[in-house]
């Protein structure tokens, strides 16, 4: 093994040498763990701007949640000072901090990464597939835990689905949702009873529960299903059209910009999340910031979010029940405003300085120079 004399390093903080007392020779330093911990030194005694890589595989121009989530969570390490890239793997080069989206997907990124800076820090954050699939199937999933130094869930009970050794390395970032001003001056709500569906037509996301549970209502009922979210295939497509011929009740808009689908899921009376599996749906966040109640299908993922006494939820797959719940909410007006109450009470888990405070305290815990720096 290369070394490297402690002399030649330059000033080195007490802080640095405390990593190496006890070593039989404390004055000897591999080359790459030289390299990083100069590196995190001279980050430490000159700024507190850090170069930062997010790593996504969600494409540039997708509406996804993983990429919204991507964008935002660059967004506000940028405002809390920091230099941010966001690609879809990692290339090369060296970064304070990689943050990486989704275990398996990206597990390239993040094995090559870990190859070229073992000491560096990597935060893994972990997507429905890989909490409640991916990581009890798939070996890279397992490794992509092994590698990360922290492991970011959106939820607390996504905390339960990891490997019990590893749960230390968990910590929990809600999403935040800011809603522009234009949008929430403007939400007011359609005369019609509508219910918006969010999302994209994937079968992980049981995009038709709620056109489904929509034909089960009585003719009576002013009901519509106005559906955001475009199709990843063909096929999806198709389905999307024939039910949009068959069921007067359902509207399919496909994909819309962010802002526009913000404004009709703000002049809606309910959002119906009906996903079979979510990490921790971004689309909960939106609804409940601009104070919109929510079905939604009885998973972790949501229950991690609106609590386990929340009285909107519904077995997964059940179209029956969800009618039920839907009507309910259209003529039980003690019903809607349990909902809309409790939504309420939670929406301080998705505002913006809850989730900017999150970031700022995990940064500090990765890097205890930022908080000395603050104290200057």
């Amino acid at each position: 093994m290369c070394v490297v004399p402690l002399c030649l390093c330059g000033k080195i903080d007490s802080e640095f040498f405390s990593a190496f007392r006890g070593s039989e020779k404390p004055y000897l330093l591999s080359i790459p763990t030289y390299i990083f911990y100069a590196h995190t030194i001279s980050f430490a005694g000159k700024c507190s701007s850090m170069k930062i890589l997010i790593v996504t595989p969600s494409p540039a121009r997708s509406q996804t949640g993983n990429r919204i989530t991507a964008l935002r969570w660059g967004r506000i390490l940028r405002e809390l000072g920091h230099r941010v890239v966001l690609q879809e793997e990692y290339r090369g080069g060296r970064y304070d901090l990689v943050i990486v989206l989704h275990a398996r997907r990206s597990f390239g990124s993040i094995q090559l990464f870990r190859e070229r800076f073992p000491q560096a820090p990597l935060l893994l954050a972990l997507t429905g597939t890989d909490l409640y699939h991916d990581i009890h199937i798939d070996p890279r999933a397992q490794q992509a835990l092994a590698l990360a130094t922290r492991l970011i869930v959106l939820q607390p009970l996504g905390l339960d689905e990891l490997p019990a050794p590893l749960r230390r390395k968990g910590v929990v970032i809600y999403q935040s949702v800011a809603v522009p001003l234009a949008i929430g001056r403007a939400a007011k709500k359609s005369r019609a009873f509508t219910v918006c569906v969010m999302g994209h037509l994937r079968p992980v996301k049981d995009p038709w529960r709620a056109a489904q549970a929509a034909r089960r209502l009585p003719s009576t009922s002013k009901i519509q299903v106005v559906h955001v979210g475009g199709a990843l295939s063909q096929s999806m497509e198709k389905q999307a059209l024939g039910e949009q011929a068959r069921n007067p009740r359902y509207h399919w808009l496909g994909e819309a910009p962010r802002a526009k689908a913000l404004r009709i899921l703000a002049r809606s009376r309910l959002l119906v999340h009906s996903s079979r599996m979510e990490g921790g749906a971004n689309v909960i966040s939106e609804a409940l910031a601009l104070s919109v109640p929510v079905l939604s299908s009885e998973i972790p993922g949501s229950i991690g979010i609106l609590g386990p006494e929340y009285p909107g939820y519904f077995p997964v797959g059940d179209t029956r029940a969800l009618a039920a719940l839907m009507q309910r909410a259209e003529l039980d007006m003690d019903f809607y405003h349990a909902l809309a109450s409790h939504c309420e009470s939670v929406k301080p888990l998705v505002e913006p300085a809850r989730e900017r405070t999150s970031w700022k305290e995990l940064l500090t815990a990765l890097f205890p120079a930022l908080r000395e720096k603050e104290r200057v």
